[in-house]
């Protein structure tokens, strides 16, 4: 998998984990599918950190998004 789809596709389950935490929780259920979506997420994001030699900057991040949504149109 390549490091900037990994980072795009795990910043993606990572925001729309947050809205499911907050349902839960607000209802009184254990955010089990939420905590299992902030794991999936936060270990893509893991891996991209790792896996990329020269890593990712705070900047450089609305690139990769731009990147990767064209390579796939």
């Amino acid at each position: 998998m390549n490091t900037d789809l990994a980072l795009v596709v795990g910043l993606v389950v990572l925001v729309l984990s947050a809205p499911s935490i907050v349902s839960a929780v607000s209802e009184g259920r254990a955010p089990r599918t939420a905590m299992i979506a902030l794991v999936v997420g936060g270990g893509l994001i893991l891996y991209a950190l790792t896996q990329k030699p020269s890593g990712y900057r705070i900047a450089d991040i609305p690139e990769v998004f731009v990147k990767v949504i064209g390579s796939l149109f």
